[in-house]
């Protein structure tokens, strides 16, 4: 097909118009949407240029497109979701008028299709949903579901001590409030054995989850993170991504203190499980 073609073609699909009888029509490449946010995750906490399995062609459509915008530089254009990348990513947000959380650099549908317009579609879409109130506490809805499978697993209702969308709130949680994904639960009267299996059975549904002690300077509380939660903070955004590489998401990036499961899934992902 002659570079015409391919122009014209991708004009006819992004416009969303029948192609004329007889015209050449092929589709364009497709973006994982659940790829993407993994990579954008992990990619910027690793020590090294390493890509996050599964997410490299997505990451080059995303990357391929920010470089023709003049965001990126053509020698990061890797499939590397890195620190450049994040950074050329939030650039391109805040062209489009956004704020906050949702200039990130995490990218949000919308950023994500706007962006894409012409040169690839999304697909595997990820929703945080709107926000409500659950055991008295902000969140999103699909952080509640979560939530609330966790809860059926454990046979027992959860208390919640901090929610989500929570700028400046408990100033030890150092900002991972401030988004979406983000949730701190109380474990008053459970045993050393019961926190462990809380923190489990939120990593098995796709929380990156960890039992916060006073050896390291907290009140005993499980803190967790939604995993691809597109309304993460940057600090929230951070320890998913160390999650992944093994870290226990605190500032001194230690080992991962929490009970091991394999592999670490996604809500997304647990529901295909």
């Amino acid at each position: 097909m002659t570079k015409v073609a391919v122009l014209a073609t991708a004009t006819v699909l992004s416009l969303g118009v029948a192609a004329p009888a007889g015209a050449e029509v092929t589709a364009l490449p497709t973006a994982s949407m659940e790829a993407v946010l993994k990579a954008a995750q992990i990619d910027p906490r690793r020590a090294d240029s390493a890509l996050t399995p599964g997410a490299k062609d997505s990451v080059l459509l995303v990357e391929q497109a920010l470089a023709a915008k003049g965001l990126l530089d053509q020698q990061y254009v890797d499939g590397h979701f890195g620190t450049s990348t994040i950074t050329a990513y939030s650039s391109y947000q805040k062209s489009l008028g956004y704020t906050g959380i949702d200039a990130s650099g995490l990218p949000g549908k919308t950023s994500l299709e706007k962006l894409g317009e012409g040169r690839y579609t999304v697909t595997a879409v990820v929703s945080a949903g709107s926000r409500l109130t659950y055991h008295g506490e902000t969140m999103n809805t699909r952080t509640k579901a979560m939530l609330v499978k966790a809860e059926s697993l454990l046979g027992r209702q959860l208390t919640i001590t901090q929610g989500s969308y929570n700028p400046g709130g408990v100033g030890a949680s150092a900002g991972t409030h401030d988004g979406g994904g983000a949730l701190d639960i109380g474990v008053e009267g459970m045993s050393s054995t019961t926190r462990t299996d809380v923190a489990r059975k939120l990593r098995q549904v796709g929380f990156a989850a960890w039992v916060r002690t006073p050896a390291q300077g907290f009140a005993y509380h499980i803190h967790a993170i939604a995993l691809s939660d597109p309304d993460l903070s940057s600090g929230a955004q951070h320890q998913a991504g160390d999650y992944y590489l093994g870290y226990n998401g605190l500032a001194g990036r230690g080992s991962d203190d929490g009970p091991a499961v394999s592999p670490k899934l996604t809500w997304e992902e647990y529901q295909r499980s």
